[in-house]
């Protein structure tokens, strides 16, 4: 693609050149907020993603009413207040109602709407509405509509705009397909090490092996029975500390890769640490399992570091006389294990299973030399699996930021779409 025959200052550094021809407006001549409320609150609920701006919610559960809820009509644009540095904001495609703490704008400049979704997702325009946030850290930054309204909205003429939309609708499609493609290969990988995982630890080393009337290859203990503990800590939420020792939430336990996420986790002060370890000390050959929220994501503790989880985890520590740590963390990423863990699993809220119903769950045991060899065998062929999805994961990686330079280029009036 060609650039424009001309370009000239903005005499804005953030923006830098543009094409020669096209002009710039604070938004407050473009946008105007609109605060119409639904009066009962059966309209369809939209979410504003950063991912992917306005959509239909996945999660309308009504469980309460939305009657207040801000009204949004198509080619209107959302913004989330506190996410608005992050993209959380986007012109709607859809009719419906949106959270009260959400700023809806209407067009009352005659602009393609749908020019302007392209643009201020771009990242010089996220970094711009970054600067006019206000609040004492991140996560508490709020753009108000004042702020918004002073930020400077580049214009091509409509007939440019509009072009530039069709295009990119066009460019992006194709691309978002190839992503979509490349999301189904890694969902079939997972599929099939999910399976891989389940027949291991259900049928042994024989894939052909005579299953036994409980449904398995080899012997079955209730949990309890194979491990030397099984313990949580009090339900009590410590405050949180620089350079202090890791308190691990169910987030931050990685179930694609088995490892704990370190760097983005909370940390606690040696006090909290010794008053919530009383019961259990964490050590490496450990499993940590959740129990709320995301129930049965496991991580294998493979590190010395001192660490704590949170009530919203169990650690579990194999007795090393009947079952290897590693062959217990596999297990409990079996389906079997969370088919038989299900019926514990108490409903109310987010879900939860309690430490008495964890230990009453059974779990196949065969002999120590078998379960390192099952060990073995299975990580060489995750790890083959592994290899492929992190490759294809990078693919992703790369459609995503091309797609991203190719609106930015565009929307910007770096290259030139003909018209």
């Amino acid at each position: 693609m060609q650039r424009y025959d001309s370009y000239k200052d903005s005499g804005i550094q953030w923006l830098g050149e543009i094409p020669s021809h096209w002009e710039m407006q604070r938004t407050k001549y473009i946008w105007r907020e609109t605060d119409t409320r639904s009066e009962n609150g059966s309209e369809q609920l939209l979410s504003v993603s950063q991912y992917d701006g306005v959509r239909e919610s996945k999660s309308d559960s009504r469980s309460e009413s939305l009657k207040g809820y801000k009204l949004v009509k198509q080619s209107e644009l959302v913004i989330n207040i506190m996410l608005a540095w992050l993209g959380g904001l986007g012109v709607s495609k859809y009719e419906g109602l949106v959270s009260p703490a959400y700023c809806v704008y209407k067009l009352i400049s005659k602009q393609n709407p749908y020019f302007l979704h392209y643009l201020y997702r771009t990242p010089m325009y996220l970094s711009e509405f970054a600067r006019r946030s206000s609040g004492i850290v991140p996560s508490r930054w709020r753009m108000y509509s004042d702020d918004f309204g002073e930020v400077l909205t580049l214009l091509p003429p409509l007939p440019e705009q509009q072009a530039i939309t069709s295009y990119l609708d066009t460019a992006t499609a194709k691309i978002d397909e190839a992503i979509a493609q490349q999301q189904k290969m890694i969902d079939l990988l997972n599929e099939r090490k999910q399976i891989i995982i389940n027949n291991a630890v259900t049928k042994g080393l024989n894939p052909n092996a005579k299953m036994k009337p409980s449904g398995i290859g080899t012997n079955r203990i209730k949990l309890l029975y194979a491990v030397d503990n099984i313990s949580d800590v009090d339900h009590y939420m410590p405050n949180d500390v620089i350079n202090g020792i890791p308190y691990i939430m169910t987030g931050d336990l990685k179930e694609a890769t088995s490892m704990i996420n370190f760097s983005g986790c909370k940390h606690i002060s040696k006090q909290d640490y010794e008053r919530l370890s009383k019961k259990h000390k964490i050590k490496k050959g450990d499993v940590i399992l959740a129990r709320y929220a995301t129930i049965g994501t496991a991580c294998y503790v493979d590190t010395d570091i001192e660490m704590i989880v949170s009530y919203s985890c169990v650690t579990i520590s194999p007795n090393k006389q009947i079952m290897e740590g590693k062959y217990l963390y596999y297990y409990l990423k079996s389906k079997h294990f969370k088919d038989d863990i299900y019926p514990y699993i108490n409903s109310n809220t987010q879900g939860n299973v309690g430490l008495d119903s964890l230990k009453r769950v059974y779990v196949s045991v065969p002999s120590l030399i078998e379960q390192k060899e099952i060990v073995l065998r299975l990580e060489d062929d995750l790890r083959k699996l592994s290899n492929t999805i992190l490759n294809t994961t990078k693919q992703i990686t790369l459609l995503q930021e091309r797609k991203q330079i190719i609106i930015n280029d565009v929307v910007t009036g770096k290259v030139k779409v003909t018209l």
